[in-house]
């Protein structure tokens, strides 16, 4: 009996599902209907019950604590604990007391008062752009503690300036000095256009991307020979005050991807005492006998080409290079030498001849002043003197001169032809090799950064 129950039930399910494929539409309406049928008659119950107009109405009071002091609610308002706020930014040349205390979030007349009046902040802080600035304020925006901090050029030590409230409410200003700490940073940037506006979206300082162009600038012509899509990756030092860098310091390795072929470049100093420099991962050196420019990367207004002189208004041989920069643009030699003349000469203004070996010479023309001597020696690399308009210029900049034998030839050409520096030397391999291995690494990170945010 049970299994022909059991059956009956089985097949009746079947129909049903069997009609349900037949006829959806139909089952469909059919069950619209009832919700229907179902909802009218929730409506009809709901009309049934009172109107709330006509129900009973009570009122009630009840006596709560009010803000007063000494009310329940104010001692557990004053009992909650205050925070501080913090907040960090760059002074501004025009910088006052008020928008700068509002740019950090601080609303507090009195601390805008000392700060206008204190001597130590004019002359340290207002009108003084770039420098590091963090502080610290309650969470009802008044002043506790003000910090700016900034590094004399070439110093060790960096300056910090501290305004700070007292218990008694009243400000007080103190400079101090501590010494800075060296860090490192991984970086990396594509060419669009230039290095310069690589290296801006990428927040690398300007003078890492001079380092670069120095550093790379017997193999890549940064004026004519970058290439979009060109990629590169630096680790640099950064000297840094209370964790906060500062200024960047010395390019410490990189690696160039131009056109197609790869230059890197590592700096190794084999004793705190021995003069450091830069060879390429395998040890080879990356020093020519002569930089390809005595100034530091710079737009270069004329190639070594002919053009029309700009006093003389006729077409004649420009026998050098012409490189435009600000006046007061340090000059640099471009090799070891002794200086043979320092002085004035017709056309040429401010002039230093310096005579290097293998009879070259190098001319620096129109120099707003002269930094050496005749008789002087120099190093390559050191300041002669600086960018000026002097003699025959029509604008600061600075005329060079390569000639080798008396004759005028093309500087870079030279530049780029001369013989490189010695090699790592075998006492030092073993120690270079490691140093080699660590940078690769960190090259690498810095590269696959790069590509993961590019992507």
């Amino acid at each position: 009996m049970k299994n022909k129950l059991t059956a009956a039930c089985v097949a009746l399910l079947e129909s049903v599902a069997r009609t349900v494929r037949q006829h959806p539409k139909r089952i469909t309406a059919a069950l619209g209907a009832v919700l229907l049928t179902g909802g009218g008659g929730a409506f009809a119950v709901a009309s049934l019950a009172p109107d709330p107009a006509q129900l009973p109405v009570s009122t009630v009071l009840e006596e709560v604590d009010s803000l007063a002091e000494g009310s329940t609610l104010a001692s557990l308002l004053d009992s909650m604990p205050s925070y501080s706020l913090y907040r960090s930014d760059v002074t501004r040349s025009t910088d006052t007391p008020e928008n700068l205390l509002e740019r950090i979030g601080v609303a507090d007349p009195a601390a805008s008062a000392f700060l206008r009046g204190n001597d130590l902040v004019r002359q340290n802080l207002l009108g003084r752009a770039g420098r590091s600035l963090t502080a610290e304020a309650t969470d009802d925006q008044r002043l506790q503690r003000l910090t700016a901090r900034w590094a004399p050029d070439e110093t060790p030590n960096f300056k910090r300036l501290v305004v700070e409230r007292g218990a008694d409410g009243t400000f007080s200003a103190r400079i101090e000095s501590a010494p800075l700490t060296v860090g490192s940073r991984l970086a990396g940037g594509v060419i669009r256009s230039s290095l310069f506006a690589a290296t801006d979206a990428a927040n690398i300082p300007d003078g890492v991307a001079v380092q670069l162009a120095d550093i790379f600038s017997s193999s890549i012509d940064f004026r004519r020979s970058l290439r979009k899509e060109d990629r590169f990756s630096v680790v640099y030092e950064t000297l840094e005050a209370d964790g906060e860098p500062l200024r960047s310091g010395r390019v410490l390795s990189a690696e160039f991807h131009n056109n197609g072929k790869t230059h890197d470049a590592l700096w190794f100093q084999e004793t705190p005492q021995s003069k450091g420099a830069y060879y390429t991962l395998e040890g080879q050196s990356m020093r020519r006998a002569y930089l390809t420019s005595p100034v530091a990367f710079t737009r270069i207004s004329s190639g070594f080409s002919m053009r029309m002189h700009p006093i003389q208004k006729t077409w004649r041989a420009h026998l050098g290079t012409d490189m435009a920069a600000a006046t007061g643009t340090p000059v640099r030699t471009v090799g070891d030498g002794v200086v043979e003349f320092a002085g004035v000469q017709n056309g040429y203004g401010n002039v230093v001849y310096v005579n290097h070996r293998n009879q070259h010479v190098t001319v620096y023309a129109h120099l707003s002043r002269i930094d050496v001597r005749k008789g002087q020696s120099i190093d390559q690399g050191d300041t002669l003197g600086a960018v000026g308009s002097t003699g025959w210029a029509t604008g600061p900049h600075l005329h060079f001169e390569f000639r080798v034998n008396g004759q005028h030839q093309d500087p870079m050409s030279i530049a780029r032809q001369s013989e490189a520096g010695q090699p790592i030397a075998g006492a030092a391999r073993k120690a270079f090799e490691q140093l080699a291995g660590n940078m690769r690494v960190q090259l690498s990170a810095a590269s696959q950064t790069l590509q993961a945010s590019a992507e």
